[in-house]
Protein backbone atom coordinates (compact mmCIF):
# COMPACT_ATOMS: atom_id res chain seq x y z
CA UNK A 1 0.00 0.00 0.00
CA UNK A 2 1.27 3.33 -1.06
CA UNK A 3 2.17 6.30 0.58
CA UNK A 4 -1.31 8.33 -0.64
CA UNK A 5 -3.73 5.29 0.17
CA UNK A 6 -2.27 5.08 3.91
CA UNK A 7 -2.86 9.17 3.99
CA UNK A 8 -6.09 9.06 2.30
CA UNK A 9 -7.42 5.90 4.87
CA UNK A 10 -5.82 8.06 7.81
CA UNK A 11 -8.14 10.90 6.54
CA UNK A 12 -11.09 8.75 6.52
CA UNK A 13 -11.22 7.65 9.84
CA UNK A 14 -10.57 10.78 11.05
CA UNK A 15 -13.47 12.43 9.33
CA UNK A 16 -15.58 9.41 10.78
CA UNK A 17 -14.84 9.56 13.96
CA UNK A 18 -15.70 13.33 14.15
CA UNK A 19 -18.62 12.93 12.34
CA UNK A 20 -19.34 10.29 15.06
CA UNK A 21 -18.94 12.77 18.14
CA UNK A 22 -21.00 15.65 16.48
CA UNK A 23 -23.74 13.54 15.78
CA UNK A 24 -23.88 12.27 19.79
CA UNK A 25 -23.57 15.58 20.48
CA UNK A 26 -26.44 16.46 18.98
CA UNK A 27 -28.10 13.39 20.02
CA UNK A 28 -30.43 14.03 23.06
CA UNK A 29 -29.92 11.05 25.49
CA UNK A 30 -33.00 8.60 26.36
CA UNK A 31 -34.17 7.52 29.24
CA UNK A 32 -33.65 11.32 30.78
CA UNK A 33 -36.54 11.64 33.30
CA UNK A 34 -38.12 15.41 31.88
CA UNK A 35 -38.24 18.07 34.57
CA UNK A 36 -41.36 18.78 36.15
CA UNK A 37 -42.55 22.39 35.44
CA UNK A 38 -44.10 25.07 37.55
CA UNK A 39 -46.16 27.85 36.51
CA UNK A 40 -46.58 30.52 39.25
CA UNK A 41 -49.24 33.48 38.95
CA UNK A 42 -48.81 36.72 41.13
CA UNK A 43 -51.22 38.05 43.52
CA UNK A 44 -53.20 41.56 42.70
CA UNK A 45 -50.84 44.35 42.93
CA UNK A 46 -47.89 42.37 42.69
CA UNK A 47 -45.47 41.08 39.98
CA UNK A 48 -43.68 37.91 39.10
CA UNK A 49 -40.56 39.32 41.03
CA UNK A 50 -42.27 38.46 44.12
CA UNK A 51 -41.77 34.71 43.77
CA UNK A 52 -37.97 34.98 42.30
CA UNK A 53 -36.63 33.43 45.21
CA UNK A 54 -39.34 30.59 45.16
CA UNK A 55 -38.32 30.15 41.96
CA UNK A 56 -34.21 29.42 42.79
CA UNK A 57 -35.07 27.00 45.49
CA UNK A 58 -37.37 25.11 43.06
CA UNK A 59 -34.79 25.29 40.46
CA UNK A 60 -32.20 24.19 43.22
CA UNK A 61 -34.80 21.26 43.42
CA UNK A 62 -34.60 20.62 39.59
CA UNK A 63 -38.00 22.06 38.69
CA UNK A 64 -38.19 24.25 35.37
CA UNK A 65 -40.11 27.44 36.76
CA UNK A 66 -42.06 29.72 34.92
CA UNK A 67 -43.38 33.18 36.56
CA UNK A 68 -45.55 35.13 33.91
CA UNK A 69 -45.78 38.19 34.86
CA UNK A 70 -49.73 39.99 34.47
CA UNK A 71 -50.19 42.88 31.99
CA UNK A 72 -50.46 46.43 33.94
CA UNK A 73 -48.43 45.25 36.81
CA UNK A 74 -44.87 44.27 38.07
CA UNK A 75 -41.95 44.80 35.07
CA UNK A 76 -45.42 45.41 32.64
CA UNK A 77 -46.87 48.72 34.99
CA UNK A 78 -45.88 50.87 32.06
CA UNK A 79 -48.86 49.38 30.04
CA UNK A 80 -51.26 49.98 33.03
CA UNK A 81 -54.53 51.06 31.57
CA UNK A 82 -58.31 51.35 32.91
CA UNK A 83 -59.61 48.36 30.36
CA UNK A 84 -57.74 45.77 31.45
CA UNK A 85 -59.91 42.89 32.90
CA UNK A 86 -59.75 39.64 34.39
CA UNK A 87 -59.58 37.87 30.55
CA UNK A 88 -56.32 40.35 29.89
CA UNK A 89 -54.32 38.57 32.54
CA UNK A 90 -55.55 35.03 31.69
CA UNK A 91 -54.63 35.57 28.18
CA UNK A 92 -51.07 36.41 29.72
CA UNK A 93 -50.86 33.01 30.97
CA UNK A 94 -52.60 30.88 28.24
CA UNK A 95 -50.18 32.93 25.94
CA UNK A 96 -47.00 32.01 27.90
CA UNK A 97 -48.10 28.59 27.92
CA UNK A 98 -48.70 28.24 24.14
CA UNK A 99 -45.72 29.92 23.20
CA UNK A 100 -43.24 28.13 25.55
CA UNK A 101 -44.99 25.07 24.37
CA UNK A 102 -46.12 24.17 28.38
CA UNK A 103 -47.29 20.55 28.70
CA UNK A 104 -48.27 18.69 32.05
CA UNK A 105 -47.60 21.66 34.25
CA UNK A 106 -48.15 22.14 37.42
CA UNK A 107 -50.35 25.73 37.31
CA UNK A 108 -50.13 27.89 40.70
CA UNK A 109 -52.37 30.80 41.44
CA UNK A 110 -51.77 33.00 45.00
CA UNK A 111 -54.62 35.09 46.06
CA UNK A 112 -56.31 36.86 43.12
CA UNK A 113 -54.22 34.64 40.93
CA UNK A 114 -56.47 32.05 41.26
CA UNK A 115 -59.05 33.81 39.69
CA UNK A 116 -56.20 33.59 36.39
CA UNK A 117 -55.07 30.34 36.84
CA UNK A 118 -59.22 28.99 37.37
CA UNK A 119 -59.91 31.34 33.54
CA UNK A 120 -56.65 29.33 31.97
CA UNK A 121 -57.84 26.17 32.75
CA UNK A 122 -61.06 26.98 31.59
CA UNK A 123 -59.42 27.61 28.21
CA UNK A 124 -56.25 25.08 27.83
CA UNK A 125 -57.00 22.01 30.57
CA UNK A 126 -54.99 19.73 28.45
CA UNK A 127 -52.17 21.63 29.20
CA UNK A 128 -52.22 21.36 32.93
CA UNK A 129 -51.07 18.63 35.54
CA UNK A 130 -52.50 19.83 38.85
CA UNK A 131 -53.89 23.05 39.74
CA UNK A 132 -52.23 24.91 42.64
CA UNK A 133 -54.88 27.50 44.91
CA UNK A 134 -51.75 29.28 47.38
CA UNK A 135 -53.91 31.14 49.85
CA UNK A 136 -56.08 31.87 46.54
CA UNK A 137 -59.51 32.92 45.55
CA UNK A 138 -61.69 29.83 44.23
CA UNK A 139 -64.51 30.98 41.86
CA UNK A 140 -67.43 29.62 40.32
CA UNK A 141 -68.66 30.30 36.86
CA UNK A 142 -69.39 34.31 37.14
CA UNK A 143 -68.35 35.04 40.33
CA UNK A 144 -66.06 38.35 40.69
CA UNK A 145 -63.28 39.57 42.84
CA UNK A 146 -65.76 42.24 44.10
CA UNK A 147 -69.05 40.03 44.89
CA UNK A 148 -66.27 37.10 46.12
CA UNK A 149 -65.53 39.39 49.10
CA UNK A 150 -68.68 40.65 49.82
CA UNK A 151 -69.18 42.75 52.82
CA UNK A 152 -65.58 42.29 53.62
CA UNK A 153 -64.20 43.72 50.45
CA UNK A 154 -64.20 47.29 52.07
CA UNK A 155 -60.70 47.13 52.60
CA UNK A 156 -60.72 47.15 48.56
CA UNK A 157 -63.08 49.64 48.27
CA UNK A 158 -61.32 52.41 50.20
CA UNK A 159 -58.49 51.88 47.87
CA UNK A 160 -60.43 52.75 44.78
CA UNK A 161 -59.30 56.07 43.24
CA UNK A 162 -61.07 56.48 39.86
CA UNK A 163 -60.05 53.52 37.32
CA UNK A 164 -57.78 51.72 40.26
CA UNK A 165 -57.18 50.04 42.90
CA UNK A 166 -54.19 51.43 44.91
CA UNK A 167 -52.43 49.61 47.66
CA UNK A 168 -52.17 52.13 50.20
CA UNK A 169 -48.89 50.25 51.46
CA UNK A 170 -46.77 51.52 48.80
CA UNK A 171 -44.91 54.86 50.09
CA UNK A 172 -44.83 57.53 46.91
CA UNK A 173 -41.01 57.99 46.83
CA UNK A 174 -40.56 53.65 47.35
CA UNK A 175 -37.85 52.77 44.62
CA UNK A 176 -38.98 49.28 42.57
CA UNK A 177 -39.94 46.99 42.44
CA UNK A 178 -42.87 46.97 44.59
CA UNK A 179 -46.59 46.85 44.60
CA UNK A 180 -48.67 48.94 41.72
CA UNK A 181 -52.11 50.03 41.24
CA UNK A 182 -53.93 47.39 39.14
CA UNK A 183 -57.00 48.22 37.47
CA UNK A 184 -60.76 47.91 38.89
CA UNK A 185 -61.76 46.32 36.13
CA UNK A 186 -59.84 43.46 36.71
CA UNK A 187 -61.93 42.79 40.42
CA UNK A 188 -65.24 43.39 38.97
CA UNK A 189 -65.11 41.62 35.43
CA UNK A 190 -67.42 37.67 36.01
CA UNK A 191 -64.92 35.02 35.25
CA UNK A 192 -66.48 32.83 32.47
CA UNK A 193 -66.34 29.00 33.36
CA UNK A 194 -67.53 26.43 31.13
CA UNK A 195 -65.07 24.07 29.98
CA UNK A 196 -66.33 20.52 31.87
CA UNK A 197 -62.33 19.42 31.35
CA UNK A 198 -61.48 21.91 33.37
CA UNK A 199 -63.17 20.69 36.32
CA UNK A 200 -61.48 16.82 36.14
CA UNK A 201 -57.84 18.46 36.49
CA UNK A 202 -56.63 17.50 39.82
CA UNK A 203 -56.29 20.82 42.20
CA UNK A 204 -54.31 21.49 45.81
CA UNK A 205 -55.01 23.92 48.08
CA UNK A 206 -52.70 25.50 50.58
CA UNK A 207 -53.96 27.49 53.28
CA UNK A 208 -51.51 29.86 55.29
CA UNK A 209 -52.16 30.48 58.59
CA UNK A 210 -50.01 32.81 60.63
CA UNK A 211 -48.19 31.14 63.70
CA UNK A 212 -50.38 30.59 66.72
CA UNK A 213 -53.56 31.96 64.78
CA UNK A 214 -56.93 29.27 63.66
CA UNK A 215 -57.31 28.56 60.23
CA UNK A 216 -60.87 29.91 60.50
CA UNK A 217 -59.07 33.47 61.25
CA UNK A 218 -57.36 33.52 57.89
CA UNK A 219 -59.41 35.67 55.28
CA UNK A 220 -59.40 33.06 52.68
CA UNK A 221 -60.53 30.03 54.96
CA UNK A 222 -63.87 30.71 53.14
CA UNK A 223 -61.67 29.63 50.08
CA UNK A 224 -60.23 26.86 51.57
CA UNK A 225 -63.33 25.59 52.40
CA UNK A 226 -64.88 25.44 48.93
CA UNK A 227 -61.88 24.10 47.72
CA UNK A 228 -62.63 21.65 50.45
CA UNK A 229 -66.35 21.01 49.40
CA UNK A 230 -64.82 20.18 45.83
CA UNK A 231 -62.48 17.64 47.24
CA UNK A 232 -59.10 18.79 46.70
CA UNK A 233 -56.07 17.93 48.61
CA UNK A 234 -55.99 20.49 51.15
CA UNK A 235 -52.54 21.70 52.97
CA UNK A 236 -51.39 24.35 55.22
CA UNK A 237 -48.40 26.46 55.35
CA UNK A 238 -47.34 28.21 58.06
CA UNK A 239 -46.75 31.83 57.15
CA UNK A 240 -48.65 34.88 56.27
CA UNK A 241 -50.89 35.53 53.45
CA UNK A 242 -47.38 36.11 51.39
CA UNK A 243 -45.53 32.84 51.59
CA UNK A 244 -42.85 34.00 48.99
CA UNK A 245 -41.34 36.78 51.50
CA UNK A 246 -42.06 35.05 54.91
CA UNK A 247 -41.64 31.63 54.28
CA UNK A 248 -40.26 30.75 50.60
CA UNK A 249 -37.85 27.79 51.85
CA UNK A 250 -41.28 26.16 53.34
CA UNK A 251 -43.47 27.31 50.19
CA UNK A 252 -40.66 25.77 48.18
CA UNK A 253 -40.44 22.89 49.77
CA UNK A 254 -44.28 22.49 49.45
CA UNK A 255 -44.94 22.94 45.90
CA UNK A 256 -41.91 20.59 45.04
CA UNK A 257 -43.82 17.64 47.04
CA UNK A 258 -47.16 18.14 45.21
CA UNK A 259 -47.44 15.84 41.84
Amino acid sequence: MNKRNLLAIFALLVLCGFSARLCNAQTPKTGAPAKPTIVIVHGAWGGAWAFKKVEALLREKNFQVYRPQLTGQGDRVHLARPDIGLNTHIDDVVNMILYEDLRDIILVGHSYGGMVISGVADRVPDRIKRLVYLDALVPNDGDSVNSMFGDKGDFIKKMIKGDYVVPSWVKPDQPPPHDVPQSLKTFMDPIVLKNEAARKIPATYILTVEKDKQPKDDDFFPQSQRAKERGWTMLQLTSDHNPQWSAPEALAEMLAGIR
